[in-house]
């Protein structure tokens, strides 16, 4: 081989040692941490926030990635004491290229076990805010990054109540799994921004929205200004299964929710235990979709004035309550109520529209199969804790009856059809204490 070659292959493996020994030591060399302070000043102007970091460091090998341990972001003054984010261990993955012409570029973050606290304001603006963004256009000069994982996060979502008082908290997740992908941090922090800010896959082990609970749910995630959106949803609710899509808006002072679903096998005495004044009063099975919407407002009830519409069946229950097939025969003065007298509060089947607002539900057509007893009616029935209904429709006994019986159920205003009576009926009163009377459906 000829020296000079040979000459040039020990400088290059010479340079290539020392280079590679530069980016094991430089860790070492170069105390990150050292920085510090001038770290969280730089988050501090960029957010708004008082930010703590208890310690920082930088490792170049596999690649060159900046590590916080104990990263939190504060509330501002305008909220109670508080963290908008805590985040035990985070990871920033930099660009290597860009840092050798010094230029920080993040390609990816990592937060590990994050805990999200998010607080909207009855005059408008959320705590994650930075209302001093919005005249400023490179607040954030490291750019968009490419991904941003989370592994095992939490968050939390509620109102201040007009006193600026904690209010309750109207949507929670635990053990959130989830990858974003182009995700604009300072789209994030600005309210004016119209800025996409994020897309891509989210998991949950548990979640909750106002009373009800889902577990394991998968959804398409989308992060746009002023919203948030979870598309092609699948959760278990109550032993059954929910698809949909759900949506939440922050583009007003009060934020807005609109949920679109379908769902199958839900255990309906499951579902109602989460509302106190229904709890108990219904079981069976329900299937049906069903669409609603309303403002989460900034008072106790926060869902108050949600409205929505929708179609559902129940199959194999019971109305404890009503005892609705005993109630409606012994109208008819039967002696031996048949299949009802085993089967008094029980239903093969309900079938019904919906229509809820005003915190009042409401049915045009109801389709009731019992057990003795078949019912078409309408009516609604309040849940905003009083419990008053108000129901009428038309009772058919299903089995034949004898001619006495029939006899008197005729000078009652009873008709007669093949040998099966019907007779017009009204439900009034409340659902602890339902009132069975005889009267003309009206329409």
């Amino acid at each position: 081989m000829p020296a000079r070659r040979k000459i040039i292959i020990r400088v290059t493996a010479a340079i290539f040692g020392v280079l590679l020994l530069t980016i094991l030591l430089a860790p070492v060399w170069f105390n990150l941490d050292h920085y510090r302070p001038q770290i969280i000043s730089y988050f501090e102007q960029t957010t708004g926030k008082k930010v703590e970091i208890e310690r920082v460091s930088l490792t170049l090998l596999p690649q060159p990635t900046i590590h916080f341990v104990a990263f939190a972001v504060k509330s501002p003054p305008l909220f109670p004491p508080s963290y908008i984010l805590k985040v035990p261990k985070a990871e920033a993955v930099l660009d290597f290229w860009a840092l050798l012409h010094r230029n920080v570029v993040i390609k990816s973050v990592l937060l590990d076990q994050p805990q999200i606290n998010l607080i909207s304001d009855p005059d408008g603006p959320w705590n994650f805010e930075n209302p001093e963004s919005q005249n400023s256009k490179n607040l954030f000069p490291l750019g968009i990054i490419d991904r941003v994982a989370i592994n095992h996060g939490q968050l939390i979502a509620s109102n201040l109540l007009p006193s600026d008082a904690q209010g309750p908290i109207f949507f929670e997740a635990f053990d959130i799994a989830s990858e974003l992908d182009r995700v604009d941090l300072a789209a994030i922090v600005n309210p004016s921004s119209v800025a996409l800010n994020g897309l891509g896959e989210w998991r949950a082990a548990r979640l909750r929205f106002a009373a009800v609970e889902a577990t394991n749910v998968e959804a398409r995630f989308r992060l746009e200004s002023r919203g948030v959106f979870f598309t092609d949803l699948k959760a278990d609710v109550c032993g059954g299964k929910a698809t949909g899509d759900f949506s939440i808006s922050l583009a007003r002072s009060t934020p807005a929710f609109k949920a679109d679903a379908r769902v199958k096998g839900i255990n309906i005495a499951k579902l109602m235990a989460g509302f106190h004044e229904l709890r108990g009063l219904l079981t069976g099975n329900l299937e049906g979709d069903f669409k609603l919407a309303g403002a989460i407002e900034h008072t106790t009830n926060p869902l108050a004035r949600m409205h929505g519409t929708g179609h559902v069946k129940l199959t194999n229950g019971q109305v404890p309550s009503l005892m609705l097939n005993a109630n409606l025969m012994k109208l008819a003065r039967f002696n031996d109520l048949g299949p009802a007298k085993e089967n008094p509060a029980s239903f093969s089947s309900i079938a019904t529209d919906l229509e809820l607002e005003n915190l009042r539900i409401t049915s045009k057509s109801i389709d009731i199969d019992g057990y003795g007893v078949d019912v078409d009616g309408s009516g609604n029935v309040s849940v905003s804790g009083s419990d008053e209904l108000h129901y009428q429709g038309v009772a058919a006994i299903t089995t034949k009856q004898g001619f006495f019986t029939n006899t008197f159920a005729r000078l009652e205003g009873a008709k007669i059809v093949d040998g099966k009576i019907s007779f017009p009926f009204r439900i009034d009163g409340t659902l602890e204490s339902p009132k069975f009377s005889k009267g003309a459906k009206v329409d």
